[in-house]
């Protein structure tokens, strides 16, 4: 059974090349990245450049048939952020194809978002901007807001890196690749929004001043002073990597 959908404002020459799971995995492009159950290739159409992420495999044994394959966890995540107010790329296309039951590929199309680069390479580039304290200060609230945004929904990212996390000339920050984020409850939540608060702090720390840091955890708390919760949720994001570095 095959599951396919192209996005009904989709120009009608990507249309074509999109039409379905066999064109797009037939597809040849700029190769962004590859994994042994994925592949990311950059193709440009009639003047638009599209990221086509397609899965050959949902891994080994039982993975083929329990749980929700990391494509369709993807796409679903993305379209939850856009429902959410927290600008991502577009999708243009996206679907898989089971036969008995067992995931056989699945694929997805995202719009480039033009002119974006990660923060993960502006740290490894010290690009200039992160020096600027009002730039630093401007993407600090959109991702305290967009982050704080997701908790709200008890919806934890668990891989919310820097190479995650796209700007543009302008300042504006937008929320990519999610295939493993989640909803969850209780202390397991509290936990993991320890994890993805760890995970934007594991290079904040190297590349921004602690008050910057500090500035951000109290807009994404949306409060002027720390309580006694806050300063051990911070011991706790503080120690999260530990001996894992």
């Amino acid at each position: 059974m095959s599951a396919w959908q192209l996005s009904p404002d989709l120009d009608p020459a990507a249309a074509r090349a999109f039409a379905s799971l066999a064109a797009v995995f037939a597809l040849d492009g700029e190769r962004v990245s590859r994994d042994p159950l994925s592949d990311v290739i950059r193709v440009e159409i009639a003047g638009e450049r599209y990221y086509v992420k397609r899965y050959r495999s949902a891994g080994k044994g039982l993975r083929r048939y329990l749980g929700r394959p990391r494509v369709k966890a993807e796409w679903q995540n993305l379209r939850r952020f856009a429902k959410w107010g927290i600008p991502t790329a577009s999708l243009a296309a996206w679907g898989l194809e089971r036969s008995g039951g067992a995931f056989l590929c699945g694929a997805l199309i995202t719009r480039e978002l033009p002119g974006t680069k990660d923060l993960a390479r502006l740290a490894r580039d010290d690009d200039p901007r992160l020096g600027d304290p009002r730039w630093v200060d401007g993407v600090s609230r959109q991702l305290a807001r967009a982050t704080r945004t997701l908790h709200d929904h008890h919806f934890v990212h668990n891989d919310l890196k820097w190479r995650n996390l796209l700007v543009d000339g302008e300042g504006r920050l937008f929320f990519i690749d999610c295939p493993v984020g989640g909803f969850w409850w209780g202390q397991w939540l509290r936990w993991r929004i320890v994890k993805d608060l760890a995970c934007l702090d594991k290079v904040a720390k190297y590349k921004l001043s602690r008050t910057q840091r500090l500035r951000f955890y109290l807009q994404y708390r949306r409060r002027s002073r720390l309580s006694a919760s806050d300063k051990l949720r911070i011991r706790q994001i503080l120690k999260y990597f530990e001996g894992r570095e």
